[in-house]
């Protein structure tokens, strides 16, 4: 560390933004320590990590960890990894620095927590239940209805998440969901079920929306609402888009609904993405999350020149951030090629050269290489991104079919190798 300049701690695991991106954003405000999780993540970034600032490891012991980290005197900390907001919260509150707190982290975190708090504040009435074996199916089904979709209490990605239309297949998924959440332990990790929130019809892209807000001393400012692109089977997200397709009406609910949904939860400082349903009945709360959402920071930076995690070490350390919302002067959007439901090995993939030189693309890049194995299953799984800006939310749509038109990937499994076109990933 360089004497004479703040410390940011940054709480990391896999998150929404990459850590390269996150010392680029925090470089020139403050040194970084990386307190780090022992996972596979981190291990494979170590290196990595020790190039952009220093790295402390958690062993587990709370009160070591504290004592450790205020070795390097942070004057801030910062998290923008979902698994890891309980762990920032607490060593915040040891440090004492400014951060969600420990309350508000678990609600951020616990999605039969988050539901019943809305509810009580009458923000939202979605029906949910805990599912802590399978035979709390009963009890659950009575309480929420049918469809239904079940998911993790704690998760994010839309790992572990389905949807139940027909009472009949409950057994064989619950058997499998509680067998595949297993702790290292050999208890059962909790699901919940939730009241399934059917989108409106008609909409020209995605029915649901994010918000992304900024909380600090002046209350909350939303920054911008984000469109979606529609939902891959069963919830697997393709992808987003600044500015979202919505009416002014529409708009002002949105961002009301997503107002008092922070302060129910008592979120009073950093960022945060609130995934919204558009429905018939009006917006719905999906989600709140207590951090950017994924790959926003990167479209904000392209978008509008602005950098979310700079915006998020600033009022960290205290300083007087003047946010507003974020206006766009074109359209801008990201879509990712999803890796497939059933468990491959990604071989390759053809078109990148032709896609790049496409009018409206800026770039294209993959996160996967030949030989990585893709584990299958119902998880957003990102092979690649695809990025650019055009006049309207027409030409956005257009370029976007030119592009997966280009596109194909290989994939090999037992049957052998077979060459997928990418615009049928999103069937």
């Amino acid at each position: 560390m360089t004497g004479g300049r703040p410390v940011i701690a940054v709480v990391y695991d896999k998150g929404a933004v990459a850590a390269g991106d996150i010392a680029v954003g925090l470089r020139d405000l403050a040194d970084i320590v990386f307190v780090v999780a022992p996972t596979d993540h981190v291990a494979r970034l170590a290196e990595v990590l020790g190039t952009l600032g220093a790295v402390l490891p958690l062993t587990g012991d709370p009160a070591a960890d504290a004592a450790a980290l205020r070795g390097y005197g942070p004057s801030a900390l910062v998290t923008f990894s979902e698994p890891m907001l309980r762990t920032a919260a607490r060593l915040a509150a040891d440090l004492g620095l400014p951060f969600h707190d420990e309350d508000t982290a678990r609600l951020l975190t616990d999605k039969v927590r988050q539901r019943r708090r809305l509810r009580e504040a009458g923000v939202d009435e979605v029906r949910s239940h805990p599912l802590r074996t399978p035979a709390d199916w009963a009890s659950a089904v009575a309480a929420v209805g049918l469809p239904a979709i079940v998911k993790p209490v704690r998760g994010e990605g839309s790992r572990n998440t389905h949807a139940v239309h027909d009472a009949a297949a409950a057994p064989a998924l619950l058997a499998e969901l509680f067998d595949v959440m297993r702790t290292s332990d050999g208890r059962e990790a909790p699901l919940v079920v939730e009241e399934l929130l059917v989108g409106r019809p008609g909409l020209p892209s995605g029915d649901y929306v994010s918000v992304e807000s900024m909380c600090g001393p002046d209350g909350v400012v939303h920054l911008a609402l984000t469109g979606k692109f529609p939902l891959v089977h069963p919830f697997r997200e393709p992808g987003q888009y600044w500015p979202a397709q919505v009416s002014d009406a529409e708009r002002r609910e949105i961002l009301d609904l997503t107002t008092r949904a922070l302060i129910a939860l008592g979120v009073r400082t950093g960022l945060t993405h609130t995934e919204i349903k558009l429905t018939p009945a009006g917006p719905r709360i999906i989600e709140v999350n207590g951090r950017v959402g994924g790959h926003i920071n990167e479209l904000s930076r392209r978008a509008c020149g602005v950098d979310l995690v700079r915006l998020a070490g600033r009022q960290a350390l205290g300083e007087d951030v003047e946010a507003g919302e974020l206006r766009p002067e074109r359209v801008h959007f990201q879509h990712h090629g999803l890796a497939p439901i059933d468990p491959c090995r990604f071989v390759a993939v053809h078109g990148r050269r032709e896609v790049r030189q496409l009018d409206g693309i800026r770039g294209y890049r993959t996160f996967v290489r030949p030989g990585d194995e893709l584990p299958g299953g119902v998880m957003t799984h990102e092979m690649d991104i695809l990025w650019g800006a055009c006049d309207d939310h027409d030409a956005m749509t257009a370029v976007i079919a030119k592009a997966l038109a280009v596109l194909t990937y290989e994939f090999e499994d037992a049957d052998g190798i077979r060459r997928v076109p990418a615009a049928s990933l999103l069937t």
